[in-house]
């Protein structure tokens, strides 16, 4: 730099210099590097996890819902085979999964987020990551986990269950399970993807086939161990997006 284009203050001069306004720390450049820090944070905490599985489902579940103990037995079942459990680490069907997967002795996870209405990691998590951006938080989700399981769920559900069968349909990480949890509450949207979207064209046979629905837990972990082995079933009677 010359002439008019040399600063009249050096680089460290403004680093040392605690005067002047603090909106530098909302700028984009530093929102990069905040949003490095989220990663390097969950790659860390989640290195030496081992084989897991993501469980999603509603933070609106109350304890005393079917689902809740559906999600207890979801959690259990999968630290029976071997798995560590990665949910949410909300309240409702994730604290769910997260104690179920505690009170069998195995390792229970929760990637939290910051909302405006959550009250942090619930009490089931072992080991817990915050985060503020949600590609963060479902890049941890994808990567560490050998399948997911869906109890039902509201929108963030359904974010996190498309996202997942997206990734696997255009082939941007590795074939996994993806199961449904509770033929009642899902029946309706698998009937919607077979007669609207299957009928129009807009998705095929093939990309309904990634989802498989079951009411049985332990179903639901012999497909996730199963395709982890390398010799994934034919989905069993009653289960697949569209059996009947």
């Amino acid at each position: 730099m010359r002439r008019s284009k040399v600063p009249a203050e050096t680089t460290d001069q403004r680093l040392l210099d605690d005067r002047g306004s603090a909106d530098w720390v909302h700028t984009d450049p530093w929102r990069v590097l905040r949003i490095q820090s989220e990663f390097v944070e969950g790659f860390g905490a989640l290195a030496e996890l081992g084989p897991a599985v993501s469980v999603f489902g509603s933070a609106r579940t109350h304890p005393d819902d079917p689902t809740y103990a559906l999600g207890e037995r979801v959690g259990a079942e999968l630290v029976r085979a071997g798995y560590s459990v990665i949910t949410g680490g909300g309240p409702g069907a994730m604290e769910a999964a997260n104690k179920g997967a505690c009170e069998a002795g195995g390792t229970s996870v929760g990637l939290g987020i910051e909302l405006p209405f959550e009250t942090g990691l619930n009490s089931f998590v072992d080991l817990g990551v915050n985060f503020r951006y949600f590609f963060a938080r479902k890049t941890m989700f994808v990567k560490y986990s050998q399948g997911f399981i869906v109890l039902p769920g509201g929108f963030g559900t359904l974010d996190e269950l498309f996202e997942a069968i997206t990734l696997v349909q255009t082939q941007k990480v590795t074939s996994f399970p993806i199961i449904l949890m509770g033929r009642a509450y899902w029946q309706g949207l698998l009937d919607w993807l077979t007669d609207s979207a299957l009928a129009s064209g807009t998705v095929s046979a093939a990309d309904l086939a990634l989802i498989t629905v079951t009411d049985d837990p332990s179903e639901a972990v012999e497909i996730i161990v199963a395709s982890d082995r390398g010799n994934a079933p034919d989905a069993p009677e009653g289960t697949g997006t569209h059996a009947e």
